[in-house]
C-alpha cells in the first residue's frame, strides 16, 4: 500500500465514523423530543380505585375500556338447568338492555370504593313471550294407563308423568338475575303432573269373539298381555242384526231390569216386560256405550253358542250374574270378528 492510498483509506474511515455519530445524535434528539412531547401531553382520566358497576371492578380503566368490560359482563348468557340438562340464552333474547355508556361515565366520576348503579331494563312483555315459547317446548302431559287390544288379547299400557313450567316464577327469577348481573345457574321451576290412571287402577277387560260366540274376562297383566280369568259361551247377533264390532265400555248396570221394546221392526207391537222368569234380559243387564246393545242373561239357553240375538250378547243367567259382580261401569269391552 502506498502512502497516498493509505491516507485516502484513513480519511474515509474517519468520515464514516463522523456520519454514524451524527446519525445517532439525530436519533437521540428525536427520541428525547418525543418523550418530552409525551410527558407534556394530557393523560386520559381513569376510574378510581375500588369502583365497581353491576359488580364489575373498573379501577384504572379509561371510559372506553370500562364500557368494553362492562358490556362483556352484561352480555354473558343466562343458564337454565333441569335434571342434568342445561339451556343458555343471551340477555337480549330475554328482553334485557342497559345504558353501558352512562354507567362508564358515572364510574369515571365516582370517588374511590363507589358501587355505581347500572340501569338494566328487562322488558316483561318480551320475557313473557319467551317464557311461553320455552314452556311449550318443555311441557309434557301426563299419560294415563289404558287397556288396548293387541291381536286377540287386551294389554295394559303404562302411565307416565308429565311436567309443566311455572312461567311466572321463572320470569321473576330471570329478571332478578339480569338486574343483579349474577349468572348463577337457574333451576327451572316445574310442576310434576301425575297421571290420573295407573296400571293399578285398571280393572278387568271383556273380549267377545263374535265368530266363535265366546266371551273372555281378562284381569291382571302377564308378559304377553292381560290374563284370562274365565271364558263363557254366548249368543251374538244374527246376520240381519249383527253385534257391532269395535271398542266399547260398560255404561249401565241393572239388576232385575225391565225389557222395553226397541224402536225396531222386529219389536213392533211388543209390550214392556217386567222383571221375572220370562224377561228377555234375564236378571242382569250390562249396557255398552253402543246404544241399545248390551250383555245380559237369557231364558233361552238353547241360543247360547249361536248367532241368534238382535245384536246383544246373551249369556246363561247364572253366568251373567257372576260376570255382573266382577265388572264395573267403565270396563273396557272389545268385540272382534274372530
Amino acid at each position: 500500500m502506498t502512502y497516498r492510498r493509505y491516507r485516502v483509506w484513513r480519511t474515509g474511515r474517519i468520515l464514516g465514523a463522523v456520519l454514524v455519530l451524527v446519525s445517532l445524535a439525530f436519533v437521540a434528539a428525536g427520541a428525547a423530543a418525543r418523550a418530552q412531547q409525551g410527558a407534556d401531553a394530557p393523560r386520559k382520566p381513569v376510574v378510581a380505585d375500588g369502583v365497581t358497576a353491576a359488580g364489575v371492578p373498573l379501577a384504572g380503566l379509561t371510559q372506553a375500556q370500562a364500557e368494553e368490560k362492562l358490556q362483556a359482563s352484561l352480555h354473558r348468557p343466562v343458564a337454565l338447568a333441569f335434571r342434568g340438562e342445561t339451556w343458555r340464552f343471551a340477555p337480549q333474547t330475554l328482553g334485557a338492555s342497559a345504558d353501558v355508556a352512562a354507567a362508564a361515565r358515572a364510574a369515571l366520576r365516582a370517588p374511590e370504593g363507589t358501587a355505581v348503579r347500572v340501569d338494566i331494563e328487562v322488558r316483561q312483555k318480551r320475557l313473557r313471550r319467551w317464557a311461553n315459547r320455552f314452556a311449550r317446548g318443555f311441557d309434557t302431559k301426563a299419560t294415563n294407563a289404558r287397556i288396548v287390544l293387541r291381536g286377540l288379547r287386551p294389554r295394559a299400557t303404562r302411565s307416565s308423568f308429565g311436567q309443566e313450567v311455572f312461567t311466572s316464577s321463572l320470569r321473576t327469577t330471570i329478571t332478578s338475575e339480569l338486574r343483579s348481573n349474577h349468572r348463577s345457574r337457574i333451576a327451572v321451576p316445574v310442576k310434576i303432573l301425575r297421571p290420573r290412571v295407573t296400571r293399578r287402577d285398571l280393572g278387568p277387560a271383556i273380549v267377545i269373539r263374535r265368530a266363535s260366540n265366546e266371551l273372555f274376562l281378562y284381569r291382571g297383566s302377564g308378559p304377553k298381555g292381560m290374563l284370562v280369568e274365565r271364558k263363557f259361551g254366548v249368543a251374538t247377533g244374527m246376520a240381519s242384526y249383527p253385534t257391532p264390532l269395535g271398542s266399547f265400555t260398560l255404561v249401565d248396570k241393572q239388576r232385575d231390569p225391565w225389557w222395553y221394546p226397541p224402536d225396531s221392526d222386529w219389536a213392533a207391537g211388543a209390550d214392556p216386560v217386567p222383571p221375572g222368569p220370562g224377561n228377555p234380559l234375564g236378571t242382569r243387564w250390562m249396557g255398552l256405550s253402543e246404544p241399545l246393545i248390551g250383555i245380559h242373561g237369557t231364558p233361552d239357553a238353547a241360543s247360547i253358542g249361536y248367532s241368534a240375538s238382535h245384536g246383544c250378547v246373551r249369556m246363561l243367567v247364572p253366568e251373567a250374574e257372576w260376570l255382573f259382580e266382577r265388572v264395573e261401569e267403565g270396563t273396557a269391552v272389545f268385540i272382534l270378528d274372530a
